[in-house]
């Protein structure tokens, strides 16, 4: 147990994050902790199926590579390491670091939590009961239709913790929740008990805020243009303090900026409302206050905690069928009559089992100045149950046919040719079950295992009902423009839904925003939302409004037939919509 705040440091946010940013991070400010995120519901989807063909591997390979070089340092300085990158093997992934770390002669002890998967068990659940419905649509798994490859459970941050106390200088995990790589550093550091709701709350916060690595330090920020040096953003930093406070930092020099608007950024990603379920504590965002504490540090504090609910997540998948994209080009004029053309074309005769989702990308220019701003591309997906329709299709060989018999001004891009080969369509569905059927546990490197039994739990806290704006603003002294002049924005998604959540940096700004972003306006303002169910949610401490458009991502991102099939482009788009908008919050703006 310390009484100082543990400095803990993300390197990575995804399965595909800068390679190099482990290098940064140990070149960076001292710190106690270096957390690496690799997963997510869709970057799940393509370990499962590497590791359906390989079981020996699944674990995310390039992480090896990636830490090899620091070993030593780390051993010296005595910084652990808490990743992920296990996916569906971390006994394989702890045994190659174990390797790994003998050859080159460092003393360092490796741990593994596992118990994620229960893809073997998903038999004895359905014969003890237990339905494990959709979340979405309350169906029970067993009217699925699709054999499950990969089912895992969301564990909590005390198998890292325990790990932690036993001496563990790196520790692997499978598909924890992405905040317990911050959770179990931090109860292991502070010494927290299993009820210490309010700090677990904050650590929880604070783990959200940089899990997601450079999200936080400025990138893929509305406010982008804003922050300095964003060249090479650099990765965050959470000092959590032992009441599970925290200050949101990164190395200095490094590029990027924390503000208390990146934070915001991050506080609103990917989550279902203000009540935000963990396996080791229900954290309520909706208390949480953020304020700038100097250069690059915003303080993160007020998160209050109750106990998590008796279940957690499992994210099961099935391969459903094959998928083949290719993508086209139109350009201007009658861009209308030729896409109907090229459609009809592309869609005539199709064989048994193929269907075709053809989607238009982009608008051309009136009076273009390039060619490129005349240009408008078509993307042409195939879909079937199996291989064997899409290889009979042929779709490069349907699309190259049509260029002396369709429209002038069609062609593809020569530079990267057009495709046949189909990929693997992998659903997704999200259930719940109870902990307590969850046999989490640590195994350390001397072989002991150790079981974690389940934390308190208390029933599920419904999201709280927020009452729609009454009427929309008074149109006196506005203009038209686009809601990203005096509003930020940030989406994801959380299996078949997007979530999007609207900020202004403008304390004036809020009582307009908040009448102005009711759930019509917002079915107004995106018609691809206008028949789902809308979830709207206020957070008047970070000045946001939250929706949660349930179903607009299909059953999730890695099966759904969207362009952007994790919905990371909604926000912006919602911002480059036209609203009215006071005067004087844009002259504010434009000066």
């Amino acid at each position: 147990m310390s009484s100082r705040a543990v400095r803990i440091a993300n390197f990575s946010g995804y399965l595909g994050d800068r390679y190099t940013a482990i290098d940064e991070a140990m070149s960076g400010d001292p710190v106690d902790v270096l957390i690496g995120d690799y997963l997510a519901e869709v970057t799940l989807a393509a370990l499962a199926v590497g590791y359906r063909r390989d079981p020996e591997r699944g674990y995310v390979e390039y992480f090896v590579d990636q830490i090899r070089p620091h070993l030593a340092a780390l051993a010296a300085r005595g910084v652990k390491v808490v990743t992920n990158a296990g996916g569906f093997h971390p006994a394989a992934l702890a045994e190659k670091l174990r390797k790994v770390a003998a050859d080159e002669g460092v003393a360092l002890r490796v741990a593994h939590v596992e118990g994620d998967n229960v893809l073997s068990r998903l038999g004895e659940y359905a014969a003890a009961g237990h339905r494990m419905e959709n979340l979405d649509t309350g169906a029970p798994l067993a009217s699925w239709g699709h054999e499950p490859l990969a089912a895992n459970a969301y564990l909590g941050g005390w198998g890292i913790a325990a790990a932690l106390a036993e001496g563990a200088d790196i520790v692997v995990c499978g598909r924890v929740a992405d905040a317990s790589l911050v959770t179990g550093p931090a109860a292991w550091w502070h010494g927290w008990a299993a009820d210490d709701w309010d700090a677990l709350a904050g650590a929880v916060t604070a783990g959200h805020i940089i899990e997601c690595g450079s999200q936080a330090v400025g990138g893929n920020f509305s406010g982008f243009t804003r922050i300095p040096d964003m060249l090479v953003p650099g990765f965050p930093i959470a000092e959590v303090a032992a009441d599970g406070s925290s200050v949101i930092t990164k190395h200095a020099g490094h590029g990027g900026a924390v503000t208390v608007d990146t934070v915001t950024a991050q506080l609103v990603y990917e989550i279902q409302g203000p009540h935000y379920l963990n396996p080791d504590v229900t954290a309520h965002l909706d208390t949480v206050r953020l304020a700038a504490a100097g250069p690059d540090r915003v303080e993160v504090t007020g998160a209050t905690g109750t106990p998590p609910p008796p279940t957690t997540k499992v994210a099961v998948f099935a391969a459903i069928g094959h998928t083949l994209v290719n993508t086209v080009y139109v350009t201007a004029p009658d861009v209308d009559a030729k896409v109907a053309l090229l459609r009809a074309q592309i869609s005539r005769d199709l064989p048994e089992g193929v269907e075709l989702d053809i989607t238009r990308l982009g608008t051309a220019a009136e009076n273009p100045r390039t060619q490129w701003d005349a240009t408008v591309a078509l993307r042409v997906m195939a879909v079937a149950a199996t291989p064997e329709p899409l290889a009979k299709l042929n779709l490069p060989a349907r699309l190259g046919s049509l260029y002396l018999q369709s429209i002038p001004g069609f062609y593809h891009d020569g530079g990267a040719g057009l495709t046949g080969r189909s990929k693997p369509r992998i659903d997704y569905w999200p259930a719940l079950l109870p902990m307590s059927e969850v046999a989490h546990r640590v195994v350390l490197d001397d072989g002991r295992t150790l079981p974690v039994g389940p934390p308190p739990t208390a029933p599920v806290h419904p999201q709280p009902v927020h009452r729609e704006p009454a009427g929309a603003p008074a149109a006196v002294g506005v203009r038209e423009a686009p809601l990203g002049a005096v509003a930020y924005a940030r989406s994801g998604d959380k299996g078949g839904n997007s979530n999007v959540g609207v900020w202004v940096p403008d304390e004036r700004a809020w009582p307009w925003l908040r009448q102005t972003l009711s759930t019509a306006e917002l079915r107004r303002l995106l018609p691809e939302a206008a028949g789902l169910d809308i979830v709207r949610h206020e957070f008047p401490h970070l000045r946001a409004v939250h929706f949660v458009l349930r179903g607009l991502l299909g059953t999730g991102g890695s099966a759904n037939l969207r362009a952007d099939q994790v919905g990371k482009a909604v926000g912006e788009y919602l911002r480059a919509k036209h609203v009215l908008i006071p005067e004087e919050l844009l002259a504010d703006v434009a000066e």
